[in-house]
């Protein structure tokens, strides 16, 4: 799923930066560069919306840019995240299932020396619009 909120940077000392997502509660990091920030940022984000996916919580919606309150030091951007990506970079371990198919299809697969956790897994990925990973 995807999802764009408003975040707070705040310059700090030697070129780091506070960060802070106001409409996600507790929902802050730092980064040591600009563009550490935007990662680190896009992390905790992702990391914050999973953990209430997860815990089937309800997910605030982003306040509107023009609304949010900031120190005349700080500047507001938008951080797209996507958290079917993110989970997908952070638990890529496999898992076995079993499976059941006709075992003509199965000699026949054999034969060509299919690969068969690859096959359904470009399947399902093709079944389910996944075009990544």
């Amino acid at each position: 799923m995807k999802y764009i909120y408003p975040v707070i940077f705040r310059p700090a000392e030697n070129g780091y930066y506070a960060i802070n997502v106001p409409n996600l509660p507790g929902c802050l990091t730092q980064g040591k560069s600009l563009q550490d920030a935007f990662d680190m940022v896009q992390d905790a984000i992702a990391l914050w919306i999973c953990d209430a996916e997860d815990n089937n919580e309800s997910i605030p919606s982003p306040s509107n840019i023009h609304e949010i309150v900031r120190d005349e030091v700080e500047f507001v951007s938008l951080i797209s995240v996507d958290t079917t990506e993110y989970r997908a970079v952070i638990d890529n371990k496999a898992v076995k299932k079993t499976l059941t198919i006709p075992s003509w299809l199965n000699r026949a697969a054999e034969k060509q020396h299919l690969n068969f956790s690859q096959i359904l897994q470009e399947a399902l990925k093709e079944r389910l619009h996944i075009h990544s990973h």
